[in-house]
């Protein structure tokens, strides 16, 4: 063994970086998603776009409270918005988010019952 195969060279270190900008990220979406109010957000907007007021209805909490959630998960980059006249409309940006959503969903399941609902259909 030599001494220099214990070293590592500057594209390790940037390969590190990269492992540890996207680990870093992927933390953050998966805290933001921690949050029940959040995901039950997110479960909504799996059926599709939807408005401030039928996601407070849907998911049973305070307007402001939801406005928040809605703009940390916007700035997180899990949720999209557009505006419609005066209206905000949000939605999930992407199948990426989607997946993640449903996924983090169907485990739940799993985890809750020998036979999911998710498996009903």
């Amino acid at each position: 063994m030599y001494a220099r195969d214990n070293v590592a060279d500057a594209n390790d270190l940037q390969k590190r970086a990269l492992r540890d900008n996207v680990i870093e990220a992927a933390a953050t979406a998966l805290s933001l998603l921690g949050d029940p109010t959040r995901l039950r957000l997110a479960a909504v907007l799996l059926d599709g776009e939807h408005d401030v007021t039928t996601l407070t209805s849907a998911v049973g909490a305070a307007r402001p409270a939801v406005s928040q959630h809605l703009a940390k998960l916007r700035l997180a980059g899990l949720v999209a918005m557009r505006r419609d006249g005066r209206r905000a409309v949000y939605a999930l940006p992407d199948e990426h988010v989607q997946r993640l959503v449903t996924e983090a969903l169907h485990m739940a399941e799993h985890r809750l019952s020998d036979r999911p609902r998710h498996h009903n259909s």
